[in-house]
């Protein structure tokens, strides 16, 4: 019951946090992923990111409507491990535009606002 709860959750999010109007090293990700747990999510994260653990990232990224293998995707967690993790998962998986942004701290201090003609 647990994972189909947590399945919902992650179907409900992914639908409705898509990323927010940001760059990433000059690239405007199609979605922000924070792959720590949901409880490290709960305490704070990015706007407009979504959770999908890192364990789970392989099931989770599927749930994400319009994405493509092509499309650009932010990944992060709390020290750069787990983002580590979950970016060489989705390469194997063939998505080609992974940003391992490492710690939040780290993506924070580089996404920039989209002006409304710059992204």
């Amino acid at each position: 019951m647990k994972m189909i709860w947590h399945m919902v959750f992650l179907f409900a999010v992914a639908i409705s946090a898509f990323a927010a109007d940001v760059s990433y090293l000059g690239v405007k990700p199609a979605v922000i992923i924070d792959v720590r747990t949901p409880e490290e999510f709960a305490a704070g994260h990015l706007d407009g990111a979504v959770n999908i653990p890192y364990e789970q990232i392989g099931k989770g990224i599927n749930t994400i409507p319009s994405l493509t293998k092509s499309s650009p995707i932010l990944i992060y967690c709390r020290s750069g491990r787990r983002s580590a993790i979950a970016a060489q998962s989705l390469e194997q998986l063939g998505f080609q535009r992974v940003y391992d942004g490492g710690a939040m701290s780290d993506v924070q201090r580089k996404l920039q606002s989209c002006a409304a003609k710059t992204c």
